[in-house]
């Protein structure tokens, strides 16, 4: 058993500086980096680019909604057109400092609501899905295990990567549990580890009614702006190991 551990990172802008990263970085195999819509800023790319290469992290391309003030987390009335323009821009942005720092892009993944939309609108999915494909028919989409973000990818002619998340919890039908929801979060590192392994090793998430649903769990999401990110990413990668998975960058084994 394989998986890879993605985290959101580049999220500082001007003088605001937003989690971890330098260390973050030490434990997770790609880093998914903000492009400047909803967070990050071309300096903040450029220093968490250079951070990921040194370390031999993957780096992806993080899109996002044009919403900074909201961070990306609130929904907009998009067409799929704009949504394959957003993409395009933001894979630009990033694909040229990766370029300049001599590195490669490995992967695409949408940020908050963007990524959310996508779950479920098939339209807006394959707007995101073709983006990725023209820019670069090599970049795996990441999109929510059993999502139409991976279907359409799929159609498009993409590697695709299955995301779950080890603290966030999951409806029935497969979607994460909305942030507005009192519920939305596993704030209990030992629940969110179980989760997480259990997800990887038995393909399988009870969901907030008690229901046990499968899914695909190629890569898994920890966030690295909470008060206990750093120990709960040394924490997942020892419980992953414990269970014998390996842990590596997606492109280094594909799907488990």
């Amino acid at each position: 058993m394989r998986a890879d551990l993605n985290c959101d990172l580049g999220e500082s802008y001007g003088a605001y500086k937003i989690g971890n990263d330098e260390e973050i970085l030490r434990y997770v195999t790609s880093a998914n980096i903000a492009c400047g819509f909803h967070a990050g800023d071309p300096g903040t790319m450029r220093k968490t680019v250079s951070m990921a290469l040194a370390n031999a992290t993957a780096i992806g391309a993080h899109p996002g909604l044009p919403d900074l003030p909201g961070f990306g987390r609130r929904n907009m009335n998009i067409t799929p057109a704009e949504a394959y323009e957003m993409t395009v821009y933001q894979i630009g942005a990033l694909a040229g400092f990766v370029k300049a720092a001599g590195g490669r892009l490995q992967h695409v993944k949408p940020h908050g609501a963007l990524y959310n939309m996508a779950a479920k609108d098939a339209g807006l999915a394959k707007g995101i899905a073709e983006a990725v494909y023209d820019v670069d028919a090599e970049l795996v989409l990441f999109g929510l295990s059993g999502s139409e973000l991976i279907k359409q990818g799929e159609k498009t002619g993409l590697r695709t990567a299955s995301e779950v998340f080890a603290d966030r919890t999951y409806q029935d039908d497969g979607s994460l549990t909305p942030r507005s929801s009192a519920n939305a979060l596993i704030t209990n590192d030992e629940d969110a580890l179980q989760q997480a392994v259990r997800m990887v090793t038995e393909k399988t998430v009870k969901t907030v009614s008690g229901q046990e649903i499968p899914l695909q769990a190629d890569t898994i999401c920890i966030h690295g702006d909470g008060p206990h990110a750093l120990s709960f990413a040394k924490s997942i990668q020892n419980a992953l190991q414990e269970a014998s998975v390996t842990i590596q960058p997606f492109s280094a084994g594909g799907k488990t």
